[in-house]
């Protein structure tokens, strides 16, 4: 197994997997119309091919055999809290396929990208998470994110309640 930048080569296997590890995590939350609908916006193609273009974001991947079994996306915090700050990060992905969840894989793609994000010197890292995912929430208060905010999260005519979690920068 190996964790690496994705390039804009990789652009089809990052939107692909995007939206089946979405699909697999929360797809059974919203009715198939307005998942489609999301999925189609959220993980485009050519929006795949923007992001993996743009030196301040990065998708990492997780490969089994030359397979993506998971990935995360980083950048500049987008949340809406008033305390964000421009030279603020957000680790705005973290997900796994299902089959490769509790195997270490997750915590090292979560190392990987919360290294890059430090890469020009401490930052708070900003994480949104839905209210129900418990386990990422533990997942994340034991790496010092704490609970800050929350805000809405709409899939189509669905609205989710987002947790805003932060962790100070740390020298």
């Amino acid at each position: 197994m190996i964790i690496r930048q994705a390039t804009p080569d990789d652009a089809q296997a990052v939107s692909d997997l995007a939206a089946r590890t979405f699909t697999e995590t929360f797809g059974h939350l919203y009715p198939a119309e307005d998942l489609h609908g999301f999925l189609e916006e959220s993980y485009a193609l050519d929006r795949a091919r923007i992001v993996l273009a743009h030196p301040d974001y990065a998708i990492f991947l997780a490969e089994e055999d030359g397979v993506a079994i998971g990935h995360s996306a980083a950048g500049p915090c987008g949340l809406p809290h008033q305390d964000v700050q421009p030279q603020d990060g957000e680790l705005k992905r973290l997900y796994l396929l299902s089959g490769y969840q509790n195997r270490g894989i997750g915590s090292r793609l979560f190392h990987t990208t919360l290294d890059w994000l430090q890469r020009h010197g401490p930052r708070a890292l900003w994480i949104g998470v839905w209210s129900q995912n418990f386990g990422a929430q533990r997942f994340y208060a034991r790496h010092g994110f704490e609970r800050v905010g929350q805000y809405k999260f709409p899939v189509g005519k669905i609205v989710d309640d987002e947790f805003i979690l932060r962790r100070p920068a740390r020298s």
